[in-house]
C-alpha cells in the first residue's frame, strides 16, 4: 500500500514540473507574526500570489487559508503535497490531502488537521505546495508553495503566543444560559466554572461594556414567588461575576419570572430549559478577533 502511494505521489509531481510556480525563494522568505490574548497569527507573503497565513484563535483549533491578490486564480480542488525544499535532495514527496477554494474568490481554507500537518512538514523543513490545474479557469498546471526558510524560529514565537491564548473567544461567551433545579438558585459546580471563563475573557477584552444578567424561571407555582426566584438567581449570578473580577458597574441585572420561556412549559425537559439566567455579553464595534 506504501509502495503505491508513492507511486502515486512521485506520478503526481512529475506531472507538475513543469507548472507556474509561485514560492518566495530562500532569501525573500520571511515571517510574520501577530500575537495577542486573542489571536495568533503567522503568515508568509508568496511573491505575485498573495499571502499564506496560519491562525489561531483563542478556544479554537489552528486553520490555513492561502490567499490570493487576485480573484478567481484558482477554482475547483488542488492537492496538497509536501515537497522537499531545496536544501533537502532525495527526499520524497508526501500527499497531505484534497482541499477546494471558495467559489468566486480563490481563497483555499485549510481544517485544522491537515493545518496541523502543514505545520509539521515546515517544521521538518520542507515545503508545503498546493497544485491544482484550474489556474484561472485554464488547462494551465498551477504550484503555490510555502517556503520553510526561517520557519522553525518563527514557530518558536508561534508556540510562545498559543500558550498565551485564553481559553475561550467572544463568540464561544457573547451568549450564554445556566440552568438551575426546580425551586433552587444555588450555582452548580459546571455553572461556576462556566462563569468563570466568561469572567476571564471580559477582564481581557476592555471593548465588552456591558454584561446583560437574566434572571428566568418556569411556570410551576405562584407568579410572585416565580419572580423573585428569578430574581436571586439573577443576583446570585451577578456576584459570582463580580467575585471573579468582573467590574460592578458593568452588570446590568434583570429579573422576568416565568414570563419569558424559551420553549412551552409543556413537559418536565421544557420547564428544566426555562428555569435559567442567560448571560449576555455587549462591547463596542471592534475588529473581529
Amino acid at each position: 500500500m506504501r509502495f503505491w502511494l508513492l507511486f502515486f505521489v512521485l506520478c503526481f509531481s512529475f506531472r507538475y514540473a513543469g507548472a507556474v510556480t509561485f514560492r518566495a525563494s530562500i532569501d525573500d522568505s520571511q515571517w510574520e507574526m501577530e500575537s495577542s490574548q486573542f489571536i495568533c497569527r503567522l503568515q508568509q507573503e508568496i511573491p505575485s500570489y498573495g499571502v499564506a497565513a496560519f491562525e489561531h484563535q483563542a478556544g479554537e483549533a489552528v486553520h490555513f487559508t492561502l490567499t490570493p491578490t487576485q480573484r478567481q486564480q484558482v477554482e475547483g480542488q488542488a492537492k496538497l503535497v509536501a515537497e522537499a525544499s531545496p536544501w533537502q535532495p532525495g527526499i520524497d514527496p508526501q500527499l497531505l490531502g484534497v482541499v477546494r477554494a471558495v467559489p468566486g474568490t480563490g481563497v483555499i481554507e485549510v481544517p485544522a488537521e491537515l493545518a496541523k500537518n502543514m505545520l509539521a512538514a515546515l517544521y521538518r523543513g520542507m515545503t508545503p505546495t498546493f497544485n491544482t490545474d484550474q489556474w484561472y479557469g485554464t488547462p494551465e498546471l498551477l504550484k503555490v508553495g510555502i517556503s520553510a526558510a526561517n520557519f522553525q524560529s518563527a514557530y518558536i514565537d508561534y508556540l510562545n503566543c498559543i500558550s498565551g491564548l485564553l481559553p475561550v473567544n467572544y463568540r464561544q461567551v457573547a451568549r450564554t444560559a445556566v440552568l438551575f433545579p426546580s425551586g433552587q438558585t444555588a450555582l452548580s459546580d459546571a455553572t461556576r466554572e462556566r462563569l468563570a471563563l466568561i469572567a476571564t475573557y471580559v477582564k481581557a477584552d476592555n471593548s465588552v461594556q456591558t454584561i446583560y444578567v437574566d434572571g428566568h424561571s418556569d411556570n410551576l407555582g405562584r407568579r410572585l414567588l416565580n419572580r423573585d426566584l428569578s430574581k436571586k438567581r439573577a443576583e446570585d449570578v451577578a456576584r459570582y461575576l463580580i467575585q471573579q473580577g468582573v467590574p460592578e458597574e458593568r452588570i446590568v441585572t434583570r429579573y422576568h419570572g416565568e414570563r419569558y420561556p424559551v420553549v412551552p412549559n409543556t413537559s418536565a425537559e421544557n420547564r428544566a430549559r426555562n428555569r435559567r439566567v442567560t448571560i449576555r455579553l455587549e462591547r463596542e464595534e471592534a475588529p473581529v478577533r
